[in-house]
């Protein structure tokens, strides 16, 4: 098969290469017009054959040795590249039930283990992975360099702890906290590879065996409510009808349960043992990331007929992490390990580092270039004399303190303080942090990228509209239909003949010429309602006998409806509420209970799922009691305009439904005789056997039927808004964040949620973004509307997007940038994180992206936040989010409270941290310079540590319950927020304020102890570090804009604190000279001279120059 299919192969190589290359040079003139101009719309480009692959004509004599060098090596590595891709490369495999010698491509081939691994590290790559992470960064490099030159001795300053105990801190801190991590991953991962399955073997025989031992072909059971281990192929369940329900919640995010199907041979087998004696084997497709199809044929021996082949599809299949919610299931595993589709789909999200960290980041590398500068500057004043690179490199060691290893220590501590702060308030209640390094980017936001449905929506569908061409029911009207319905059936009470919907029949055998009813219509448009879905009613713990002896309102109270959409279920819902019930449904049958109880059976012939590449579903079911088949499918207006005949008020309904905010479903029925579904039925059941390109195959055949189909009529279903949405918007937009809509939904639907959401204002201007293909449409509509960007909201389609992407990427997000508002939809997964990339890039503006389904993962990972709603489509979009919420209107206080007090607070004390490491430098560089500059260190190891911890550490640390304004103030002041998103609160310009202030603080503790204490030299220590500490206490009062209490205690006990150690450590302080009246006078002046200026100067700032928040406290 493999030899037949390379020539192929390679003729189609050949050809997509030659079909690129002329498609480049075709369209490469475009990017000479300015997109601008309104140049020609067809460019002619001629290319010489003789210009292709011109780089072979140089023969290989006449190169140089360095070139055929070069040319030889990159021979050798792509060869090598090759054979790993070889190596790698996935292929469809044969699988043999119950037997190890399986083939992959025709040649036995080795499967991965089926077991689990999350863990980041191992024994041996655990510590040198930590500190690699950790070392990246510069602030830790430094530490780590400074740190080493103390074991150098014409290099060491002071105790090796000096330097040594805060960097083991930090590290033995990381380490701890990635060693918890590991052991959780270790224990969970452990916990899943080892729990038990039964396993059947060929001989009947019944084992247990552990998760991570099953392999291929292994005949698994699995029993209710527990977790799949592998991908499997469904052969058998204890359900009598051969199906069973799963939950993928836990895959693709969705709450729904899906039905599966098992295979009918096995099925039909007397026992799971007699499975084996068929000799069964299948055919599988090699491993796909997509989670919605599969390919695949079981084949069985049979001692008449040969081989049987059956078709495999997504209906035959139990993929792993899915849970079984009905019956046992009998697998046989086909993928394992990486080659589960739950792997596949697993990504690995980067780790988020925040703007605020990339700041300061820049800013201790400044500082590193002020040390040097610094340094320099003192051994120029020297003299180069001696072994001046030595007192370089000591003067370098000693100014280290100005990038203080403390800020990182306090950043970390505070963002775990934000996300506690985060948790436990109460307005947004159930709001989870699963990403705590990133509190500080929910107050940076330009850009907020939010999903439609299940997130400005509620994702509940309510019936609202039925429109069957010639009246419009809606809710007010819907007792009219129940009336219809109930003239539809014949009243048992009445005449008890059996009658079969002598109504339909009726209407039927009328010539075509006469008008239809509306009483037909109504009856015609529910029933297929009823019919055309994949619904199924569950009744707990209820058997079929039980089902049929029980009270009518008992089995509504019990029933549920399962599927995996909600409309669907809206639909049906809606169906029961006017008389017609779906009473049970299996495999074969659905049994519909009339208004009057009586029961209608149907068999089900075939059923066509919908998917999102056809965007219709279809059913073929036959009424047992008159035997009429009939091909019922609904859809999308777009799909179903060309399937249903020819009608004058279909598109004009779907339009006014879709400006209401519903969305739309069209519904058509077809008759089919016996010898047409006899035709159909033979090629349906060939295309299904097709192992290549079955769904091309199957679509082929299916569209045969889908011609002259008779209109019954459009539905609209409504998504309600959440509660306070609008307010919620208003206020982000108030807030100076631009709000983009990206959703799945017809483009009419988006539009009317735009507007009722008010996203866009009933005023504002709309620009529809014209449907283009190809390049020269996508120059013109770019050019058209260049004119009105910025002042309508754009509103564009997935394909047209998708074109422009391709030929005008950059153009297109410089435009989009400018309006007030963008609404994308019939937009993919994919296109929602390549915008969210695109915004990333192109625009350098932070992202936030909101959704709440599995569909939603992509662009929550890839935005700068993400945010989960925990909704009806499941918990995956929570899961996978740096911040889970359970509203959208949680939404405002998360980035206008938390946000922007997380962002103010950390900008505050990591110039606060700088600033204290910037002060005892400048104190250390005026000591060195008034002490002929050497390179000595002015105090102990033991008071710089304590410097930077017990004496400071709680009054600087207390600045993270600083705020500026209350949460009832930010949020009726959205305002407030747009001064965030331009960073002023940690710029250069307050960066260089706060050295200003160091430098100041600095001298003039140091001159002032120089100039007060000229005769008490030796007492240098105790003069300078006590005004060094009270200077920082006064200077944390002075920061602060809201006091806590727990600020006025920290500073009353970090003063304490310093006062006791003046007892304890009396080879630093001279307690005699520090009781002095002149010591404390004179301190007092110094720490006088160092703060007040700064706090007259916040004073008259305030009086003339108020911030914005003053004002409204005010």
């Amino acid at each position: 098969m493999d030899s037949t299919k390379a020539p192929l192969l390679d003729s189609r190589r050949r050809g997509a290469k030659y079909s690129r290359l002329s498609s480049n040079v075709s369209l490469s003139g475009l990017d000479e017009i300015p997109l601008m101009s309104m140049g020609p719309t067809e460019i002619e480009m001629t290319t010489e054959d003789d210009d292709l692959e011109t780089y072979s004509t140089t023969p290989l004599d006449r190169r140089g040795f360095a070139s055929r060098c070069c040319l030889c090596l990159s021979n050798l590595y792509h060869s090598l590249c090759a054979c790993c891709r070889k190596r790698n490369e996935l292929g469809p495999r044969t699988i043999h039930v119950g037997i190890e010698a399986n083939t992959l491509d025709g040649r036995e081939s080795r499967f991965p283990p089926n077991r689990i691994c999350n863990q980041k590290y191992n024994i041996i790559t655990f510590v040198p992975g930590v500190l690699y992470n950790q070392f990246k960064f510069f602030l830790n490099l430094y530490f780590l360099v400074m740190a080493c030159t103390q074991f150098i001795p014409a290099l060491k300053i002071g105790y090796l702890y000096t330097y040594w105990a805060p960097l083991a801190f930090v590290l033995g801190v990381t380490l701890l906290r990635e060693g918890l991590d590991e052991l959780r991953r270790y224990f969970r991962d452990k916990d899943i590879n080892n729990t038990m399955y039964k396993k059947i073997l060929t001989d009947g025989r019944i084992v247990d065996i552990a998760a991570c031992n099953i392999k291929v072909s292994d005949v698994v059971v699995i029993e209710k409510d527990q977790r799949i281990p592998a991908d499997l192929i469904f052969l058998r369940t204890s359900e009598k009808n051969g199906t069973c329900f799963i939950r993928t919640d836990q895959l693709d995010g969705e709450t729904d349960w899906k039905l599966r199907i098992a295979i009918a041979s096995t099925q039909k087998a007397p026992s799971t043992a007699d499975i084996f004696r068929l000799q069964p084997f299948l055919y599988a497709e090699k491993p796909q990331i997509d989670i919605h199809s599969f390919t695949g044929t079981f084949t069985t021996a049979d001692d008449l007929s040969g081989n049987v082949d059956e078709s495999l599809s997504i209906e035959n299949t139990l993929w792993a992490d899915t849970v079984v919610a009905s019956g046992t299931a009998v697998g046989v595993v086909v993928y394992t390990g990486k080659h589960t589709r739950s792997v596949m789909n697993a990504s690995n999200p980067q780790t988020k580092i925040g703007l605020l960290d990339e700041e300061i980041n820049r800013l201790t590398k400044i500082l590193f270039v002020a040390v040097i500068v610094l340094s320099f500057a003192l051994i120029i004043v020297k003299g180069f004399e001696g072994p001046w690179y030595r007192y370089l490199f000591r003067f370098i060691v000693l100014f280290s303190y100005i990038i203080p290893i403390s800020l990182r220590v306090n950043l970390d501590m505070g963002k775990a303080v934000y996300s506690w702060f985060i948790e436990k308030d109460k307005s947004i209640a159930e709001t989870i942090v699963r990403t705590s390094t990133i509190p500080e980017e929910l107050g940076r936001i330009n850009y907020l990228l939010t999903d439609k449905t299940g997130t400005l929506t509620k994702n509940e569908m309510i019936f609202k509209r039925l429109h069957v061409g010639t009246v419009s029911y809606g809710t007010d009207s819907m007792p009219d239909v129940e009336n219809f319905l109930r003239q539809s059936y014949p009243d048992p009470s009445v005449d008890s003949e059996p009658q079969v919907e002598a109504t339909s029949q009726t209407v039927r055998k009328q010539k075509p010429k006469i008008k239809k009813s509306d009483q037909y219509r109504v009856h015609e448009a529910v029933k297929a309602l009823a019919l055309c879905h994949n619904v199924t009613p569950v009744y707990e713990d209820a058997s079929d006998a039980e089902l049929t002896a029980m009270d009518m309102t008992l089995l509504d109270s019990m029933r549920t409806y399962q599927a995996s959409s909600p409309d669907e279920v809206a639909l049906v819902s809606w169906t029961e509420e006017v008389g017609l019930t779906l009473f049970r449904r299996d495999l074969t049958s659905i049994e519909l209970r009339n208004p009057y109880g009586t029961l209608v059976h149907y068999t089900v012939l075939q059923v066509f799922p919908f998917t999102s590449e056809s965007k219709r579903m279809g059913i073929i079911v036959r009424n047992t009691s008159t035997n009429e088949i009939t091909f019922y499918m609904k859809g999308a207006d777009v799909i179903m305009s060309n399937i249903v005949r020819y009608n004058d008020w279909m598109d004009e309904e779907c339009g006014n439904m879709a400006r209401e905010g519903l969305r739309t479903l069209v519904v058509a029925k077809k008759v089919l005789s016996e010898k047409s579904y006899a035709d159909f039925e033979a090629r349906y059941r060939q295309a299904k056997l097709s192992v290549t390109d079955r769904a091309s195959h199957i679509s082929a055949v299916v569209e045969t039927l889908e011609l002259d189909m008779e209109l019954l009529c459009v539905t609209g279903v409504e998504d309600q808004l959440q509660s306070d949405v609008r307010q919620t918007l208003e206020k982000l937009k108030n807030a100076g964040i631009r709000i983009w809509m990206l959703t799945g939904d017809k483009l009419e639907t988006a539009i009317c949620i735009a507007k009722s959401s008010r996203l866009v204002s009933r005023v504002q201007e709309i620009y529809v973004f014209k449907q283009v293909t190809n390049r020269n449409e996508a120059h013109l509509e770019l050019n058209s509307f260049r004119r009105r960007a910025s002042d309508a909201a754009l509103i564009i389609r997935g394909e047209s997007l998708a074109a422009c992407l391709e030929f005008y990427e950059h153009e297109f997000i410089e435009l989009a940038c400018q309006c007030p508002a963008v609404v994308v939809c019939r937009c993919s997964p994919t296109q929602k994180a390549e915008i969210v990339k695109l915004l990333r890039v192109h625009a350098k503006k932070r992202t936030c992206a909101i959704g709440d389904g599995g569909n939603d993962v992509n662009m929550i990972q890839t935005a700068h936040c993400g945010i989960g709603i925990v909704g009806k489509e499941g918990r995956q979009a929570s899961l996978a989010a740096d911040f889970s919420v359970s509203q959208f209107k949680n939404v405002g206080p998360l980035l206008l409270v938390h946000g922007r007090n997380s962002y103010k607070r950390s900008a505050s004390l990591s110039q606060f941290v700088i600033h204290r490491g910037l002060l005892i430098s400048v104190m250390q560089a005026v000591f060195s310079s008034v002490f002929y500059f050497s390179s000595v260190s002015i105090y102990q190891g033991l008071l710089m540590v304590g410097y930077s911890t017990i004496y400071t550490m709680f009054p600087v640390f207390s600045l993270v319950l600083d705020q500026d304004v209350s949460a009832e103030t930010a949020l009726m002041y959205p305002e407030l927020y747009k001064a965030l998103t331009k960073g002023r609160s940690l710029s250069l310009k307050t960066f260089l304020i706060w050295v200003i202030i160091s430098i100041y603080q600095g001298g003039g503790i140091m001159y002032g102890s120089l100039l007060l204490f000229d005769e008490d030299m030796l007492h240098i220590v105790s003069i300078t570090f006590t005004s060094l500490i009270l200077t920082e206490l006064l200077m944390v009062a002075l920061t602060i804009r809201t006091w806590h209490w727990v600020m006025l205690v920290s500073e009353i006990a970090s003063l304490g604190i310093y006062i006791l150690s003046l007892v304890v450590f009396k080879s630093f302080f001279d307690t005699t000279f520090m009781t002095t009246t002149a010591f404390m006078w004179k301190v007092t002046v110094i720490t006088a001279i160092s703060c007040v200026p700064l706090f007259l100067w916040k004073i008259i700032r305030k009086k003339f120059s108020p911030p914005s928040y003053s004002k409204l406290n005010d």
